[in-house]
């Protein structure tokens, strides 16, 4: 069947779009436990660069499973399978000369790896937002951590299934700071890339 796939190419390409909208194509991916402030920094940082006119999609692993994923559960091949559809819908948003901002867990460091490597070199900006277990089970927004404690919720990361924790992130966030605080670092790291104007 792949044999009859074939790959058009278009008349627009990335660079015309990305011209259109006055910047570069990125991928900011937060990756951290649950409850460590992804979701709340990905929104938070998406707010601004709006503000400033960047165009951006903000994909989150809720929102995400309501549709595109709705078909996946939790065993370890539905969610590797999960991250694969996130890279490749990011890879098509890159491609549209938008700026994705993906707020998933994403425990595996090879999973991460895979994402980075279907992307253009400096395309892609891997946020760890670093914030400590009990910080995260205090915060613990969908009572998650609880479940998982009492034994009613298995291969809960950071309960009994692991994190890997990122080695050389692009930014390594203390996700027990201030969102402002962190804000204003993840706007630094933009500008070091080139994505808003020193």
């Amino acid at each position: 069947m792949t044999q009859n796939i074939v790959w058009h190419s278009h008349t627009l390409d990335r660079a015309q779009r990305e011209s259109a909208n006055g910047h570069s194509a990125l991928v900011i991916w937060f990756t951290g436990l649950s409850g460590s402030g992804k979701s709340t920094l990905a929104g938070a940082l998406e707010q601004v660069l709006f503000s400033q006119g960047i165009k951006t999609y903000l994909l989150d692993g809720d929102n995400v499973r309501h549709g595109l994923c709705s078909d996946l559960g939790f065993s370890e091949i539905d969610r590797q399978e999960n991250i694969r559809r996130i890279g490749e819908v990011s890879k098509l948003m890159i491609d549209a000369g938008l700026v994705v901002l993906t707020a998933f867990i994403s425990p595996h460091r090879e999973e991460r790896q895979k994402i980075r490597e279907l992307m253009e070199e400096g395309q892609f900006i891997e946020v760890y937002v670093d914030t400590p277990l009990e910080v995260c089970e205090s915060r613990d927004p969908k009572g998650l951590y609880k479940k998982a404690r009492a034994g009613e919720l298995h291969n809960f990361t950071g309960i009994d299934a692991a994190y890997e924790a990122t080695e050389r992130p692009d930014v390594h966030l203390d996700g027990s700071q201030s969102v402002e605080s962190l804000i204003e670092k993840l706007l630094f790291a933009l500008k070091d890339h080139g994505i808003l104007p020193a």
